[in-house]
């Protein structure tokens, strides 16, 4: 399994109500492969989000699958809609895929 998780830091002119659109834009391409995906705002009582306090997570079967994903044109158009709201554009992006 491959839970890939991504951390956005958004720029601080986008609203709360745009977020939630943008990240709501993964629902039919995940349902579409298959998978389930969890995203929202970090609730931590840490607080040590270093500015990344929005994020979601996509369990995938293995690497072929998560390969599918990132290659596929919708995945391609949400991500550009991830860099153009994010502070830094890429450089607001964090992602990590853990294998387990």
């Amino acid at each position: 399994m491959i839970r890939h998780i991504v951390l956005i830091r958004f720029r601080k002119e986008v609203s709360e109500d745009k977020i939630g659109s943008i990240l709501t834009a993964l629902t039919p391409l995940c349902a579409r492969l298959g998978v389930t995906f969890a995203a929202g705002r970090s609730e931590s009582p840490e607080k040590i989000e270093r500015g990344y306090m929005h994020g979601f997570t996509i369990d995938f079967a293995d690497w072929e699958a998560l390969a599918t994903y990132a290659n596929d044109p919708e995945h391609k158009a949400f991500g550009g809609q991830l860099v153009a709201h994010a502070e830094g554009g890429i450089e607001g992006i964090l992602v990590f895929d853990l294998s387990f």
